[in-house]
C-alpha cells in the first residue's frame, strides 16, 4: 500500500509543527519574545526569529519524523493511518511556553485495519527508534560553532528525551505497545532511550 497524505492530515502535520517550533521558542527565550512585542526592532525580532528556526529545525523536525515514522510503518502493514493534531493541547504547549514550562502532546497517529499485536509493537518502536537515529546524525553538528553547534546540541537533546519519554511503559505512550509484543526488544530500547533522555536532560 502506497504512503499517502490527506488534505487535512498535512495541515494537521504543519500547524503541529509550527506550533511546537513557537511553545519551545517562548520556553527558551520569553524575555526576549516579550521584547519583541513590546519593542520590534530588528536586533530582537531577529534574535527570536533565530530561536523559531532552532526550534523548528530540532523539537519540530523531532516530532514530526516521529509520527511519519508511525505512519509509514502502519501503511507498510495495510493499516489505514493518518495523524490528528490536538488543537486543544497546542494552544497549551503555546501557553505553557509563555508561562516557563513545556507540556507537549501535540496530536496522534490513528490507525485502523487487522492487526497482531507483533505488528503494532513494530509500529510503536518505530516513533522512538527514529529519535534515536535522529539523535545520531545531529550529533556531528555539535563540532560546529555558532547557530549549527545550538542546533546540534539541542536536536541531539530533544531527540533522546522525545525517545526516552515514548518509551515509558504507560498510558497511550509507545512502550505500553511495545512491552506488550515484546519485552526484550522493549528492554533493549527502552534502555537505550531512557539513559540517553536523562543524558539529554542532565548531561548534554
Amino acid at each position: 500500500m502506497a504512503v499517502e497524505f490527506y488534505r487535512q492530515e498535512v495541515r494537521d502535520l504543519v500547524l503541529a509543527w509550527l506550533a511546537l517550533g513557537l511553545a519551545f521558542a517562548l520556553f527558551l527565550g520569553r524575555p526576549l519574545a516579550f521584547t519583541a512585542v513590546r519593542n520590534p526592532s530588528t536586533g530582537s525580532l531577529v534574535a527570536f526569529g533565530g530561536l523559531m528556526l532552532m526550534s523548528l529545525l530540532t523539537v519540530g523536525v523531532g516530532f514530526l519524523l516521529h509520527e511519519l515514522a508511525h505512519k509509514v510503518v502502519a501503511v507498510r502493514f495495510d493499516q489505514v493511518a493518518a495523524f490528528r493534531a490536538d488543537y486543544g493541547m497546542l494552544g497549551l504547549a503555546i501557553a505553557g511556553g509563555l508561562a516557563g514550562f513545556l507540556f507537549a502532546a501535540p496530536g496522534a497517529v490513528y490507525h485502523r485495519g487487522r492487526i497482531t499485536a507483533r505488528e503494532n509493537g513494530i509500529i510503536a518502536v518505530a516513533g522512538p527508534v527514529t529519535n534515536l537515529v535522529l539523535a545520531v546524525a545531529f550529533a556531528p553538528l555539535l563540532l560546529v560553532p555558532g547557530f549549527v553547534g545550538v542546533v546540534g546540541t539541542y536536536g541531539v537533546r530533544i531527540n533522546l528525551i522525545l525517545a526516552g519519554f515514548n518509551m515509558l511503559p504507560w498510558g497511550p505512550l509507545d512502550g505500553r505497545k511495545v512491552l506488550a509484543w515484546d519485552k526484550p526488544v522493549f528492554a533493549a530500547v527502552f534502555v537505550v532511550s531512557v539513559g540517553g533522555g536523562l543524558a539529554g536532560l542532565f548531561l548534554l
